[in-house]
């Protein structure tokens, strides 16, 4: 069974979607998905579904929406094969588990996410480059794009996202120290407009646009953040950018784009801090 989250929803059994076409059918398979061989309870699909105000036929209409996925399930299944429906969407204790043996893709993103800062703490940067590649390469778009978004959905959203933007940082942050600044510009670019108060990318930019021969440009990225913090949360920028912004005013031997052998003391200097 093929299931993949991280942009619209899909799952498919020999190629034959079994994704539903009603909201909240979706919904409930949404959230099975993201728990593959984990219970879901009752009480979690139910707040998922209906939230402070479920209906007094909500349990009988899960168990309604419980059986359309079967049925999908049954439709799309060898009909002599040893799995029947209720072996693919099982009944447990207290709830609902989705038994598959297939790789969801955000179990694969979460797995080569961490490979990847292990890489990268270690200072295997072409190999934290080419595993934080892969991760962030499983996305289509917003994870469940095309699915209703209930609480338990949102949270699990959410996480997706923050993972996602800690593999870009990390990415990014390991291309850096290969020496691949005048590559990342655009990109850092784009990201530092899209998040205005991120930290980390005005880091990443500023030093990118620094090793380009473009101080005066980095020193504009630094200005823009720090107007845009102050505005907004009435807060200055960490000392960490404060630091770097002074190393640039300085020209500060440090901030050269890397040699192979020098590469992590120097790019991490300046950037390897939490995300903020």
């Amino acid at each position: 069974m093929e299931i993949r989250v991280l942009g619209p929803l899909v799952a498919q059994l020999d190629h034959r979607s079994v994704v539903p076409s009603a909201a909240k059918p979706r919904q409930v398979l949404a959230l099975l998905a993201l728990h593959p061989g984990r219970v879901v309870t009752v009480s979690t699909l139910l707040d998922e579904l209906w939230g402070d105000a479920p209906p007094r036929t909500a349990p009988a209409t899960l168990q309604t929406y419980i059986r359309q996925l079967r049925r999908m399930l049954a439709d799309a299944l060898d009909p002599a094969g040893v799995r029947g429906p209720k072996d693919v969407l099982c009944t447990r204790y207290g709830g609902y588990a989705l038994d598959v043996t297939s790789a969801v893709d955000a179990t694969e993103f979460q797995r080569l996410c961490v490979a990847g800062q292990t890489a990268l703490r270690e200072g295997r940067d072409h190999e934290a480059s080419q595993l934080l590649h892969r991760a962030l390469g499983l996305w289509r778009g917003p994870a469940l794009a095309d699915v209703q978004i209930g609480r338990a959905l949102e949270v699990e959203t959410l996480r997706l996202e923050e993972t996602r933007l800690c593999a870009l940082d990390g990415r990014i942050e390991a291309d850096l120290r290969l020496g691949r600044h005048a590559a990342l510009l655009g990109e850092l670019t784009a990201l530092a407009a899209q998040h205005p108060l991120h930290e980390t990318v005005h880091a990443q930019l500023m030093l990118a646009l620094y090793r380009c021969g473009r101080p005066s440009h980095a020193l504009s990225a630094y200005h823009r953040l720090r107007r845009s913090l102050i505005r907004e949360l009435a807060l200055e920028p960490s000392p960490r950018l404060q630091r770097l912004h002074q190393a640039i005013l300085e020209a500060d031997p440090g901030l050269e784009a890397p040699h192979p052998a020098g590469a992590v003391a120097r790019s991490t200097q300046w950037l390897m801090t939490a995300p903020v």
